[in-house]
């Protein structure tokens, strides 16, 4: 008789439930459609009755990025050209000059020329600000002005740039470009293999694997993988690089989405090339997405010890969607959550403060690795060896959002000579010129402190008498002073990404990567970690 009720009862709220999802899909179907008519008759109607000649399609532009805007920054409209250059990202190859560029209002500034292509073979130089690609001005150019550079293999482009206040020009000779995934691999000392992936395009675990097989055969026992830097790319080779480590069967990912086809495990499929050899990577700030799916799943398998500092923090899925017209959505679909659960997303970008910026997450939830270490979600992978000149925070941020470091570079390049890398020194008396520079610069940033003040005497100036304002504003005085002293405070981190874009000026990013074997605390930490065994394994225990 039992039994008999509780079908009764069950058959009731299962047809409840299923009418209630088919109301909430019809309710969310008609007010889709009803927006989108409405936004039709607007949009036809503001086009057919404005005052002046409209632009339909910088209009429909405008809506949609505004409309985007108002969710996450990976949710983006991709346009012809955006659809080829996501094509690229992931394939690694390419035809152009060979040089990453910077954009501007009126100039293109070249950051990095690839050391043997185009760019550097015509002498273009890192901080050269080109201004004139053919017979465009770049200031004239509505578009990105970069796109001018690139073109069919073996065809010209004449560029005219400035380089320290003076006007020189140059032929380019366009060539197809190879983006490697695994930019450089060596020997840190004869036991000691050192990898480093840059971004997860398409060659990102074969060029690994290569990179593995070859430091091998050459003696090397233990590894160091570097991340640093490392913005991410496909979630598939994340897979296939953590693949390299692991044994088949693996699980290291899990999406988990409002619509169910993209609620999916991602297990290894493949016999790893090394599931023994011992293993550190290293990770900064940087380190997003892929690298973070790698370095967390490692970490969370107790597969790799986690050497840096925290991760970017970007735990969200994108995947690309076609629309019409050659154009396309990349929209994010899931969140993805390592081995033991968590979530490493950052930034809540739908709980945002009152100046509508995403609200950083700071209750973290604890978990666990297969060996019962602990690990938490929502900040980016924390490392389980801390490096201090790997760390950053707004002084340096803002010395790198205002190109402080970068034109500082600049200037040191023409004003000193070095032969080789070995012979390479940034002085204590070079730092007391980048200090000088910079409070020279005057550039700007907030503390969370000064915005704090200002918004006390700001809401509170009815309330608070003159005397305290006063307080108030020699508070805002301290902090401002603060700053010019935390350029000695923080010497170690900011010396560090000084001597990153000096040395590359010289020696490409090849002499950069030598420069690190016998000088970077990240593996120097490393390497003395994987020669005591006794240390390494009792971290993963």
């Amino acid at each position: 008789m039992k039994r008999l009720i509780k079908k009764q009862v069950l058959i009731p709220v299962l047809a409840l439930a299923v009418l209630v999802g088919a109301s909430s899909f019809k309710s969310d179907f008609f007010e889709i459609a009803k927006q989108i008519e409405i936004f039709t008759t607007l949009f036809k109607e503001l086009n057919m009755n404005y005052v002046d000649e409209t632009n339909p399609a910088e209009l429909m532009d405008s809506a949609i990025k505004n409309m985007l805007n108002e969710l996450d920054p990976y949710t983006q409209f991709l346009n012809e050209q955006d659809v080829e250059s996501y094509k690229i990202n992931n394939s690694g190859e390419y035809s152009g000059i060979g040089a990453l560029v910077r954009s501007y209002e009126n100039k293109l500034v070249v950051v990095e020329p690839y050391q043997g292509y185009a760019a550097d073979k015509a002498g273009l130089k890192a901080g050269d600000e080109i201004i004139k690609i053919g017979e465009t001005l770049v200031a004239d150019f509505d578009d990105n002005a970069g796109e001018l550079l690139k073109g069919a293999n073996n065809s010209s482009v004449d560029v005219t740039f400035l380089r320290q206040g003076e006007t020189k020009t140059a032929t380019i000779t366009r060539e197809g470009v190879e983006v490697d995934a695994v930019p450089f691999y060596d020997m840190i000392d004869d036991k000691t293999g050192y990898i480093v992936l840059s971004r997860f395009n398409r060659k990102a675990s074969k060029q690994t694997q290569l990179a593995m097989q070859d430091l091998k055969g050459r003696g090397a026992e233990k590894l160091v993988l570097d991340l640093r830097g490392n913005p991410g790319g496909l979630l598939s080779e994340a897979i296939n690089v953590t693949n390299l480590f692991v044994p088949k069967g693996e699980l290291i990912v899990t999406t988990k989405s409002k619509v169910k086809k993209f609620n999916q495990e991602y297990r290894t499929k493949n016999k790893p090339e090394d599931e023994e050899i011992p293993l550190v990577v290293l990770i900064d700030g940087k380190s997003a997405s892929a690298s973070e799916i790698v370095s967390g799943g490692l970490q969370d398998l107790d597969r790799a010890v986690i050497v840096g500092a925290r991760s970017f923090g970007k735990g969200l899925v994108q995947r690309p969607l076609k629309l019409t017209y050659g154009t396309q959505l990349k929209v994010t679909i899931s969140r993805y959550y390592t081995p033991s659960g968590r979530c490493i997303q950052s930034l809540d970008y739908w709980n945002r403060d009152a100046q509508g910026n995403a609200v950083r997450n700071t209750n973290f939830k604890e978990f666990t690795t297969r060996n019962g270490r602990k690990v938490w979600d929502g900040g980016g992978v924390m490392p389980d060896i801390t490096i201090e000149s790997l760390k950053t925070n707004s002084l340096i941020d803002a010395l790198e959002e205002n190109n402080i470091i970068f034109d500082f570079a600049t200037d040191y390049f023409y004003d000193h000579n070095f032969d080789s890398v070995d012979g390479f020194n940034f002085s204590d008396g070079d730092y007391n010129a980048f200090k000088t520079y910079a409070q020279e610069k005057n550039f700007s940033y907030q503390t969370k402190t000064e915005k704090l003040l200002e918004e006390s005497i700001n809401g509170d100036n009815i309330l608070l008498g003159g005397d305290v304002q006063e307080k108030y504003k020699d508070l805002l005085l301290a902090v401002n002073k603060g700053k010019i002293t935390a350029l000695d405070t923080f010497k170690k981190e900011i010396q560090k990404k000084l001597e990153d874009e000096i040395i590359t000026r010289y020696f490409y990013r090849d002499g950069l990567y030598k420069y690190y074997l016998d000088h970077d605390d990240a593996i120097l930490t490393a390497k003395e970690l994987l020669s005591n065994n006794s240390k390494y394994a009792a971290i993963l225990k």
